[in-house]
Order: C-alpha cells, then structure tokens, then sequence
C-alpha cells in the first residue's frame, strides 16, 4: 500500500462516521470534525485524521464524555471558568469564544481556564477566530508528562504548547502554535506509523541515550528545544495552564493515564487582548505599529510571517486534496464500519 489523495469532504465523512460509531453526539461531533477538517486542510497532519482513533478509543474506555455539556461560569469582568463536562475542548472553546471576547471588549483583557477538558487539536485553531475578530490572543495547554527537563531523565512536561494570535486589519491573522518539547508528539508517532527514523534531538530512548528510532523515542522521553530555553517555556505553560488555571499537572495527568491513547486532560488557559485598550490620542494603533514591523520582516529576503505556509496549503488544499497513508485510511474505515479499533 502506499499514499492516496481524498478530498476534504472525504475526510469529513471519514472522521464524522468514526466518532458517531464511537458514541459522541452531534454538538461534539460538530466541533471536534471541523478541527480535524481544518488540520488537514492546512497540512497539519499530525492534528487531523492522525487523531481519530485517539478520540475513538478515549471514548470507548469511558474516560472521556462523548455527550459533555460544557457550561460557563462567569469569575468577574475579565474572569470566565469553563467546565468542559468532561469532554474534548473542542466544543467547549467553541463555546467560550464569543463570552471571552465579550468581557475582552470590555475590560481590555479577559482569561478563560477550561476545567476538566481533553485537549486534542493545534491550537491555532483555537485562537485564529479571536484575532480573525480583531482581538490578540494567547493560549498556555499542559498535557501527560512525555518530556524531560535538561539533564534528566524523568518525564517531567508535556509538550507544552502555547500559541499567539495577532490580528491583521483586511489580512488573514499572524498565528503561531509551538510545543516547548523539540516537535510535536504525533509527528514521532506519524514517523512511527511509517516506519521512518526520527532526527537526533527529537528524544531519548528508555535508557537515557539520543536515538533515531521513533519507537524508542515513544517508549523513553521527548526533548525540549533549544535545552533550557525550551524547558523554560514549557514550565511557564506547566504552571500557567495548570496551577494558574486550576488544572492537573502533566504528572498527575500521566499517572491517571489509563493507556487508551486518547488526549490528557491538562490544562487549557487562553486569554484576549482588545488592541484598542491602550489607543490614546494622535497614537498610531497597534496594529498599524504590527504591520510596520510585519512589513520589515517580508522585506527581508524570501521571507515568511508565521502561519503564512498554513494559509497556502489552506488555498491548495481543496483543489489537491489530502495525502494519506492507504493503509492508515483502511483503519480510519474500520473504525465505523466494523465499530472496533484498527
């Protein structure tokens, strides 16, 4: 077998029939199909149908609500808690989107925690709508522990990802979504999957030793990038998402971790920044200070801004359609028409 191109209304339907068979209503289905659409629209493979059978399975062992209702609790003027029911976040960010960006407009900065949430998805997807609406965003998710900090050998952080929104009057928004851990944990397991090595400084293998070995990378620990740098960040996210934000840290989250191979539930922590809240008189704007900047950047040789390459793969994407392994889109099949996991 090797790699076949679908549309993206192929991998709605794929990703839209696994989670009906696998027991998830219509509102969380919703949600959780368009992040899946949107990844592999935007050719962030590792975020799309790459996590299908993750949502199946975290599902099917009960331990993440297929039905969740999440509801809002409003803390004060730039305060609002979320309880996700404990579901995928997916709808519950969907939800807190317009009431975070309500109090945001008010008070010039809001933060929203979600509490007992399962995140699963790039968080772009999360913070483009705010900037897309006009507004800055940032967003701190702690996850199971799979990374050391420098020197050691216990898994200590999750990747850790944080991601910043700013917006662009008339252009699409600036977005960057990172792990604090050197790459994201589904491109090792992608690399995995397919049998292909993995670079040296992605992780450790069980012993403590470098490797290339995807496998042995997955069974030992992930790396931060850049040493302390990396480490740095991801015990800023570690401490914003989940002590800040009332959640579990990455160590409570693995050792709660049942196996199923479904997302954690770490924290989530997004705050919204009106960049109109400090204008003052005869002042050039925030974002018309951003695009001076912005425009020094791409005048610098063949430059690019962050998430400039997702919003080109978002153009080619539905004329080309989407690259997937064959055998991969075999047990994605399988997931609804035998209702059992590959």
């Amino acid at each position: 077998m090797g790699i076949v191109t679908i549309t993206l209304e192929a991998v709605r339907d794929i990703a839209d029939r696994a989670l009906v068979a696998a027991g998830m209503n219509a509102a969380n289905r919703d949600a959780v199909v368009e992040v899946v659409v949107d990844a592999e629209r935007d050719a962030c493979h590792s975020h799309g149908l790459h996590r299908i059978p993750g949502y199946c399975s975290a599902m099917r062992s009960g331990r993440v609500n297929g039905q969740a209702d999440p509801k809002l609790h409003d803390l004060g003027p730039s305060l609002l808690r979320v309880d996700a029911d404990h579901g995928f976040s997916a709808l519950a960010v969907k939800r807190a989107r317009p009431a975070l960006a309500e109090k945001a407009r008010a008070t010039g900065v809001a933060i929203a925690t979600l509490q007992t949430a399962n995140h699963f998805h790039a968080l772009w997807h999360d913070l483009e709508p705010l900037a897309a609406d006009g507004l800055i965003a940032m967003m701190f998710v702690n996850s199971r522990s799979s990374v050391v900090h420098p020197g050691g050998h216990e898994r200590i952080y999750g990747t850790n990802p944080m991601a910043f929104a700013w917006p662009r009057p008339g252009r699409n928004p600036m977005v960057w979504d990172m792990a604090s851990a050197a790459i994201a944990r589904g491109e090792i397991e992608i690399h995995r999957r397919e049998g292909k090595p993995i670079p040296e400084g992605w992780a450790i293998d069980p012993d403590g030793n470098p490797t290339t070995d995807a496998a042995a990378g997955l069974a030992g620990a992930q790396l931060p990038f850049g040493g302390y740098k990396g480490a740095n960040i991801a015990l800023m996210v570690e401490l914003m998402a989940a002590a800040f934000g009332g959640n579990k840290l990455s160590l409570q989250v693995a050792e709660d971790d049942n196996g199923d191979g479904g997302p954690p539930d770490g924290g989530n922590l997004i705050m919204a920044f009106d960049p109109a809240a400090f204008a003052g008189s005869g002042q050039a704007s925030a974002t018309e200070t951003a695009e001076r900047l912005f425009a020094r950047i791409l005048g610098d040789g063949d430059l690019r801004l962050p998430s400039d390459r997702r919003y080109a793969a978002r153009a080619r994407t539905p004329h080309e359609g989407v690259a997937v392994d064959e055998a991969f889109l075999a047990d994605l099949r399988g997931l609804h028409g035998q209702g059992k996991l590959p």
